[in-house]
């Protein structure tokens, strides 16, 4: 998978695009630029892109060959500040939250003069997972925006961000790939992929090529007999499948995204269809209505699952439970 400073290619979003170049190209460009969108869908990508624009007086920006797109593959563009989750070293992932001693270099470095004459930007990437110190200080610089600056925050849940700074950006809705766009994505970053995963996708290259690594398509199978499965045969294979799941360093974690997508969008097209159209079985197990706080009691056991380096196997036990309980 290309990391998105490095990805010269774009797949979908043109409206997106097309809307930040008509203001640039009016002398109208907003300090902020909120892009939103699901996991994988192509948000930092478009967010490097757009930087690059700025960069670029002359040429294509987007040409790997031009002296802009070298020095932002390379993180080394005098003009460009990215902040995002840090590493953790010690538990081998990202950290939870950024936090206050990345988003604090923001201000100075956006006043400070563009090196090449043109434009200061900064990316957030994943500005849903700011905390509240980092969060207060990329308003503030909101508040108080610079000349000649620009913030890109990218953010998969906009809900989480403070209402201060969701009104003070322009946004950028990023929708799923369609089917065409979604196949010119695959072709690329997974050439000879399986058919299955445009499908477990749902229209987000990058969580193609996640799930590609991650044993997806059979992962998907494994969520798929769970959800036919009725409660009793469910739970008396529950640790079985917490043996297969574990076999794989991210099995748990696939599983459980993947669960309670299943989840959401089986409640949603049954509330849309006021009961009246297909329904998956499974909800027959408890009133439509409480499917909500077993979606939420899902992602809360994962978090902290995953947050504690808890054992995996006791929380897919303990999830499988909770889907059947009465």
């Amino acid at each position: 998978m290309i990391a998105p400073r490095e990805n010269p290619h774009l797949f979908g979003h043109p409206t997106a695009e097309a809307t930040f170049e008509a203001a640039r190209s009016a002398g109208r460009l907003h300090h902020a630029w909120l892009i939103s969108g699901a996991e994988g869908i192509g948000k930092a990508t478009l967010a490097y892109r757009l930087a690059r624009r700025l960069f670029t007086a002359a040429g294509d920006p987007n040409d790997p060959a031009s002296p802009s797109f070298r020095r932002v593959a390379q993180a080394t563009h005098a003009d460009l500040l990215t902040i995002a989750r840090e590493w953790d070293d010690k538990r081998k992932r990202q950290r939870s939250e950024i936090v206050i001693e990345g988003a604090r270099d923001v201000a100075g470095f956006l006043r400070l003069t563009p090196a090449e004459g043109g434009w200061r930007v900064v990316i957030v990437d994943g500005a849903e997972h700011l905390n509240r110190n980092a969060a207060n200080a990329i308003l503030k610089v909101l508040e108080e925006p610079p000349v000649r600056a620009v913030l890109l925050l990218t953010c998969a849940a906009p809900g989480r961000l403070l209402p201060t700074i969701r009104s003070r950006c322009r946004h950028l809705r990023l929708d799923p790939l369609d089917s065409v766009a979604m196949d010119q994505a695959l072709a690329v970053i997974l050439p000879g992929h399986d058919p299955g995963l445009a499908t477990l996708a749902e229209g987000s290259p990058g969580r193609a090529a996640l799930l590609a690594d991650e044993g997806g398509v059979v992962i998907g199978a494994l969520v798929d007999g769970v959800l036919r499965a009725d409660a009793a045969s469910s739970i008396t294979r529950a640790w079985d499948l917490a043996d297969k799941l574990n076999r794989s360093d991210a099995g748990y974690s696939t599983f459980m995204h993947m669960l309670r997508d299943r989840l959401s969008a089986a409640v949603r097209d049954a509330a849309r269809s006021g009961g009246q159209g297909r329904a998956d079985a499974f909800l027959s197990r408890r009133p439509l209505g409480e499917w909500g706080e077993v979606w939420h009691a899902l992602g809360r056991l994962q978090d902290e699952t995953e947050r504690s380096n808890l054992d995996k196997r006791h929380a897919i036990v303990a999830s499988l439970e909770l889907l059947n309980a009465p």
